[in-house]
Protein backbone atom coordinates (compact mmCIF):
# COMPACT_ATOMS: atom_id res chain seq x y z
CA UNK A 1 0.00 0.00 0.00
CA UNK A 2 0.81 3.18 -0.62
CA UNK A 3 2.38 5.67 2.41
CA UNK A 4 -0.74 7.53 4.06
CA UNK A 5 1.29 10.17 5.74
CA UNK A 6 0.75 12.61 3.22
CA UNK A 7 -2.54 11.27 2.52
CA UNK A 8 -5.46 13.19 0.69
CA UNK A 9 -8.62 12.28 2.55
CA UNK A 10 -11.38 10.28 0.31
CA UNK A 11 -14.21 13.03 -0.19
CA UNK A 12 -17.42 12.20 -0.93
CA UNK A 13 -18.12 14.44 -4.31
CA UNK A 14 -17.37 17.28 -3.03
CA UNK A 15 -14.40 19.35 -2.54
CA UNK A 16 -13.19 19.95 1.39
CA UNK A 17 -14.07 22.87 2.98
CA UNK A 18 -14.85 24.46 -0.48
CA UNK A 19 -17.90 27.54 -1.40
CA UNK A 20 -20.78 25.99 -3.52
CA UNK A 21 -20.68 27.26 -7.08
CA UNK A 22 -23.54 28.88 -7.94
CA UNK A 23 -25.48 26.95 -10.42
CA UNK A 24 -27.11 28.13 -14.02
CA UNK A 25 -30.15 29.47 -14.30
CA UNK A 26 -33.32 30.22 -17.22
CA UNK A 27 -32.12 30.00 -20.48
CA UNK A 28 -28.28 29.28 -19.73
CA UNK A 29 -29.52 25.98 -17.72
CA UNK A 30 -31.57 25.21 -20.41
CA UNK A 31 -28.49 25.25 -22.73
CA UNK A 32 -26.43 23.43 -20.38
CA UNK A 33 -28.10 20.79 -19.61
CA UNK A 34 -29.06 20.49 -23.18
CA UNK A 35 -25.38 19.91 -23.65
CA UNK A 36 -25.21 17.50 -21.17
CA UNK A 37 -27.53 14.94 -22.29
CA UNK A 38 -26.47 15.67 -25.76
CA UNK A 39 -23.11 13.70 -25.08
CA UNK A 40 -21.28 16.90 -24.48
CA UNK A 41 -20.86 16.35 -20.89
CA UNK A 42 -20.29 18.94 -17.83
CA UNK A 43 -18.00 21.66 -17.38
CA UNK A 44 -14.43 20.87 -16.09
CA UNK A 45 -15.01 20.15 -11.84
CA UNK A 46 -13.30 20.32 -8.48
CA UNK A 47 -10.67 17.18 -8.39
CA UNK A 48 -13.18 14.53 -6.18
CA UNK A 49 -12.47 14.34 -2.94
CA UNK A 50 -10.00 10.70 -2.65
CA UNK A 51 -8.67 8.80 0.26
CA UNK A 52 -5.38 10.04 -0.11
CA UNK A 53 -6.18 13.61 1.14
CA UNK A 54 -6.89 11.97 4.78
CA UNK A 55 -4.73 12.51 6.84
CA UNK A 56 -2.73 16.08 6.88
CA UNK A 57 -4.71 17.55 3.92
CA UNK A 58 -5.23 21.23 4.16
CA UNK A 59 -8.62 23.10 4.05
CA UNK A 60 -8.59 24.72 0.97
CA UNK A 61 -11.43 27.09 -0.70
CA UNK A 62 -13.27 26.66 -3.93
CA UNK A 63 -15.91 25.09 -5.22
CA UNK A 64 -17.36 21.62 -4.53
CA UNK A 65 -19.06 19.17 -7.32
CA UNK A 66 -19.54 15.84 -7.21
CA UNK A 67 -16.97 13.12 -8.38
CA UNK A 68 -15.29 14.93 -11.32
CA UNK A 69 -12.32 13.52 -13.74
CA UNK A 70 -10.76 11.11 -11.68
CA UNK A 71 -8.18 8.76 -12.86
CA UNK A 72 -10.36 6.79 -15.04
CA UNK A 73 -9.90 2.79 -14.29
CA UNK A 74 -9.10 -0.04 -16.74
CA UNK A 75 -12.27 -1.22 -18.90
CA UNK A 76 -11.03 -4.55 -17.57
CA UNK A 77 -10.89 -4.33 -13.59
CA UNK A 78 -13.45 -1.91 -12.98
CA UNK A 79 -16.12 -1.22 -16.33
CA UNK A 80 -19.16 -1.65 -14.91
CA UNK A 81 -22.23 -2.49 -16.71
CA UNK A 82 -25.52 0.30 -16.16
CA UNK A 83 -28.17 -0.54 -13.69
CA UNK A 84 -31.91 -0.48 -13.87
CA UNK A 85 -32.92 2.93 -13.76
CA UNK A 86 -34.55 4.56 -10.54
CA UNK A 87 -37.74 3.56 -9.56
CA UNK A 88 -40.52 6.34 -9.69
CA UNK A 89 -42.37 5.42 -6.86
CA UNK A 90 -42.77 8.72 -4.91
CA UNK A 91 -40.75 9.03 -1.32
CA UNK A 92 -42.82 9.84 1.88
CA UNK A 93 -42.53 13.21 2.95
CA UNK A 94 -40.76 14.05 6.43
CA UNK A 95 -37.61 12.32 8.19
CA UNK A 96 -36.28 9.56 7.06
CA UNK A 97 -33.28 7.48 9.52
CA UNK A 98 -31.98 4.57 7.35
CA UNK A 99 -29.37 1.90 8.04
CA UNK A 100 -27.34 1.76 5.58
CA UNK A 101 -24.22 -0.30 6.54
CA UNK A 102 -22.26 -1.66 9.43
CA UNK A 103 -21.69 1.26 11.75
CA UNK A 104 -23.40 4.09 8.98
CA UNK A 105 -26.54 5.97 9.02
CA UNK A 106 -28.12 7.81 6.49
CA UNK A 107 -30.20 10.43 7.65
CA UNK A 108 -32.69 12.14 4.33
CA UNK A 109 -35.42 15.19 4.99
CA UNK A 110 -37.22 14.90 2.50
CA UNK A 111 -39.68 17.99 1.38
CA UNK A 112 -44.02 18.09 1.89
CA UNK A 113 -45.10 16.26 -1.42
CA UNK A 114 -41.47 14.93 -2.48
CA UNK A 115 -41.07 14.59 -6.19
CA UNK A 116 -40.36 11.18 -7.16
CA UNK A 117 -37.30 12.42 -9.24
CA UNK A 118 -35.49 13.19 -5.71
CA UNK A 119 -35.23 9.46 -5.36
CA UNK A 120 -32.32 9.80 -8.35
CA UNK A 121 -29.83 12.06 -5.83
CA UNK A 122 -31.13 9.97 -2.85
CA UNK A 123 -30.42 6.67 -3.78
CA UNK A 124 -26.92 7.21 -5.23
CA UNK A 125 -25.78 8.98 -1.94
CA UNK A 126 -27.07 6.35 -0.09
CA UNK A 127 -25.64 3.53 -2.61
CA UNK A 128 -22.33 5.19 -2.63
CA UNK A 129 -21.92 5.29 0.79
CA UNK A 130 -23.04 1.36 1.53
CA UNK A 131 -20.46 0.50 -1.27
CA UNK A 132 -17.86 2.17 0.89
CA UNK A 133 -18.26 0.95 3.62
CA UNK A 134 -19.05 -2.38 2.53
CA UNK A 135 -15.80 -2.11 0.23
CA UNK A 136 -17.51 -3.53 -3.02
CA UNK A 137 -14.91 -2.97 -5.91
CA UNK A 138 -17.65 -0.74 -8.02
CA UNK A 139 -20.57 1.18 -8.25
CA UNK A 140 -23.05 1.70 -11.41
CA UNK A 141 -26.54 1.59 -9.67
CA UNK A 142 -28.71 4.23 -11.32
CA UNK A 143 -26.19 5.56 -13.49
CA UNK A 144 -25.63 5.55 -17.12
CA UNK A 145 -21.86 4.21 -17.93
CA UNK A 146 -19.64 7.43 -17.75
CA UNK A 147 -21.58 8.36 -14.47
CA UNK A 148 -20.46 4.85 -13.03
CA UNK A 149 -16.75 4.61 -14.25
CA UNK A 150 -16.81 8.24 -12.11
CA UNK A 151 -18.61 6.73 -8.92
CA UNK A 152 -16.50 3.64 -9.19
CA UNK A 153 -12.92 4.57 -9.69
CA UNK A 154 -14.41 6.67 -6.35
CA UNK A 155 -15.77 4.04 -4.19
CA UNK A 156 -12.76 1.71 -5.16
CA UNK A 157 -10.64 4.07 -4.01
CA UNK A 158 -11.54 4.10 -0.37
CA UNK A 159 -10.60 0.66 -0.34
CA UNK A 160 -7.59 1.00 -2.16
CA UNK A 161 -6.35 3.49 0.45
CA UNK A 162 -7.87 1.10 3.93
CA UNK A 163 -10.69 4.02 4.65
CA UNK A 164 -14.18 3.79 5.02
CA UNK A 165 -17.09 5.85 7.35
CA UNK A 166 -18.75 5.59 10.14
CA UNK A 167 -21.66 8.02 11.66
CA UNK A 168 -24.57 9.51 10.30
CA UNK A 169 -24.68 11.60 7.13
CA UNK A 170 -27.42 14.18 6.42
CA UNK A 171 -29.69 14.59 2.88
CA UNK A 172 -31.89 17.67 3.07
CA UNK A 173 -33.04 20.70 0.74
CA UNK A 174 -33.53 17.80 -1.88
CA UNK A 175 -35.04 19.89 -4.96
CA UNK A 176 -35.61 19.40 -8.67
CA UNK A 177 -33.85 22.73 -10.09
CA UNK A 178 -35.08 21.93 -13.51
CA UNK A 179 -36.81 19.29 -15.41
CA UNK A 180 -36.81 19.51 -19.56
CA UNK A 181 -38.15 16.74 -21.72
CA UNK A 182 -36.18 13.72 -20.29
CA UNK A 183 -33.69 15.71 -18.71
CA UNK A 184 -33.71 17.11 -15.04
CA UNK A 185 -31.02 18.68 -12.96
CA UNK A 186 -31.63 17.51 -9.38
CA UNK A 187 -29.93 18.55 -6.09
CA UNK A 188 -29.60 18.31 -2.34
CA UNK A 189 -27.38 19.89 0.56
CA UNK A 190 -25.28 16.92 2.41
CA UNK A 191 -24.27 17.57 6.01
CA UNK A 192 -21.72 15.20 7.07
CA UNK A 193 -20.43 16.38 10.43
CA UNK A 194 -21.88 13.05 12.42
CA UNK A 195 -19.53 11.26 9.41
CA UNK A 196 -16.04 9.84 10.58
CA UNK A 197 -13.35 8.86 7.97
CA UNK A 198 -11.75 5.76 9.65
CA UNK A 199 -9.33 3.20 8.80
CA UNK A 200 -10.46 -0.28 8.00
CA UNK A 201 -7.00 -1.46 9.36
CA UNK A 202 -7.93 -0.54 13.00
CA UNK A 203 -11.77 0.77 13.17
CA UNK A 204 -10.99 3.63 14.54
CA UNK A 205 -11.04 7.53 12.87
CA UNK A 206 -7.93 9.13 11.11
CA UNK A 207 -6.35 11.47 13.15
CA UNK A 208 -6.90 14.34 11.00
CA UNK A 209 -10.63 14.50 9.89
CA UNK A 210 -11.41 16.09 6.56
CA UNK A 211 -13.17 19.27 6.09
CA UNK A 212 -16.62 17.91 4.71
CA UNK A 213 -17.03 16.42 8.14
CA UNK A 214 -17.36 20.42 8.98
CA UNK A 215 -18.94 22.09 6.00
CA UNK A 216 -22.20 21.17 4.40
CA UNK A 217 -21.75 21.21 0.69
CA UNK A 218 -24.25 20.93 -2.17
CA UNK A 219 -24.62 17.92 -4.56
CA UNK A 220 -26.39 18.45 -8.08
CA UNK A 221 -26.74 15.73 -10.86
CA UNK A 222 -28.17 15.63 -14.61
CA UNK A 223 -30.64 12.60 -14.89
CA UNK A 224 -31.98 11.43 -18.01
CA UNK A 225 -35.08 9.07 -18.35
CA UNK A 226 -34.89 6.09 -20.49
CA UNK A 227 -37.49 4.23 -23.04
CA UNK A 228 -39.27 2.18 -20.09
CA UNK A 229 -39.84 5.49 -17.85
CA UNK A 230 -36.66 5.23 -15.41
CA UNK A 231 -34.20 7.64 -14.60
CA UNK A 232 -30.50 7.54 -14.49
CA UNK A 233 -27.74 9.86 -13.62
CA UNK A 234 -25.78 10.95 -16.23
CA UNK A 235 -23.39 13.52 -15.16
CA UNK A 236 -22.42 15.12 -12.09
CA UNK A 237 -22.72 18.59 -12.37
CA UNK A 238 -21.44 21.79 -9.87
CA UNK A 239 -23.79 22.62 -6.88
CA UNK A 240 -26.88 24.80 -7.25
CA UNK A 241 -26.28 27.80 -4.46
CA UNK A 242 -24.99 27.41 -0.93
CA UNK A 243 -26.08 24.94 2.06
CA UNK A 244 -26.82 25.61 5.55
Amino acid sequence: MRGITRERTPRPETGPGRRPVPGVRGRAFAVALAAVLLGAGCAQQDKPFTPREAADAPVTSGSRSEPSEPSEPSASATSPHTSPATPTSAPASGTQTLDVADGLRVRIDWPDAPDPLLKVIADYYVGTRRAVVEGQPRYNEGLELDAALKATAWVTEFADQERSLRGTGRLYDLRVVSRQGNGAQVSACVDESRLRLTDTRTGKPVPRQPAWTRTPYPLSVVAHRDAEGGWRIRAFVPGEGGCR
